[in-house]
């Protein structure tokens, strides 16, 4: 999952909700790419507005144009309202590889776009980069395929010698790590610490100094761009903390009469893995949607295969 929200939400009350000024920019994007407008050319104007993107940052590419076009969440699910109607959704993506076709864009086997549910999900203890899937010999009876740290290899040098790990490994990690959650899941009724107080006053003193400055009129001057991205950060936060009611809610209802998971259930891994943190010693931390984190040992898993 993505870390941030998508663009076009908000947090009030512990649920999700529309951000209406931002849907309509969401919206405008689906209907100019429709209307035959290039995703650079979107990109120029969302810039230009100064229109925040994913990293709370006005700066646009062809990528992250590209990433709100690709987010099916947009579709709407059990946490997310629809912003985009079915129909617009699927015109934009037969659209979008009709273009790619015309320009010779094939997709390639160690791409993002040809990864798995576990895209994203992966991330590595010692360096922090995500982890990817890299496929071997494809094609031939020796094929096979590991997840490993994206710096693992970096400018033909290997630079992180974090664990690698194959698909059955991350979904055996998954079965274990839920079943340790319904075998207790009284943890998820411990109410998680609150930090409002201290948020409160790096809030107020962000606002002061950004008011002290508008005044001054200095719109231009760094320090207000870097104090309005930390001022978003800090109301990120916030909404993180107030989220997680909803998605504790969230979790028990996709756990409620569930037996000993068995089989790895993709649906589930979904709806209520964060990510899950790899380390070199073999600690591997399973962190579910409302932060709580459940503990493995990659050493007993391997074991129990």
């Amino acid at each position: 999952m993505q870390r941030h929200m998508p663009i076009g939400y908000k947090i009030v009350d512990g649920k999700i909700v529309l951000n209406v000024e931002k849907v309509e920019v969401i919206q405008k994007i689906f209907k100019d790419y429709l209307n035959g407008v290039s995703m650079i050319t979107i990109a120029k104007e969302l810039t230009a507005t100064g229109f925040l993107n994913a990293n709370n940052k006005p700066n646009w590419n062809h990528g992250s144009v590209g990433r709100i076009l690709e987010n099916s969440k947009y579709l709407g699910d059990s946490m997310y309202p629809q912003i985009i109607d079915e129909v617009t959704f699927e015109l934009v993506q037969q659209q979008r590889k009709a273009k790619n076709k015309k320009l010779g864009r094939t997709p390639q086997i160690n791409t993002r776009k040809n990864q798995s549910v576990f895209t994203s999900k992966l991330k590595c203890g010692e360096c922090g980069n995500i982890y990817r899937k890299y496929i071997e010999h494809a094609g031939r009876p020796s094929e096979k395929s590991n997840w490993k740290c994206k710096r693992y290899i970096y400018q033909n040098r290997v630079h992180c010698r974090n664990l690698f790990l194959t698909g059955k490994d991350i979904e055996n990690i998954f079965i274990s790590a839920t079943n340790k959650i319904l075998s207790r899941m009284w943890i998820l009724d411990k109410e998680k610490k609150k930090e409002p107080s201290k948020m409160t006053i790096e809030i107020r003193n962000l606002e002061e100094r950004i008011k002290e400055l508008e005044d001054e009129k200095q719109f231009s001057s760094k320090e207000l761009a870097e104090l309005i991205f930390k001022r978003a950060k800090a109301y990120y936060k916030i909404s993180k903390i107030d989220d997680y009611d909803y998605t504790t809610k969230k979790i028990k209802e996709e756990l409620l009469d569930k037996q000993p998971l068995t089989e790895f259930n993709e649906e589930l891994f979904i709806n209520i893995v964060e990510e899950i943190i790899i380390y070199k010693d073999g600690k591997i931390q399973v962190e579910y949607i409302n932060g709580i984190m459940m503990e493995e040992d990659y050493g007993e898993i391997r074991k129990d295969e």
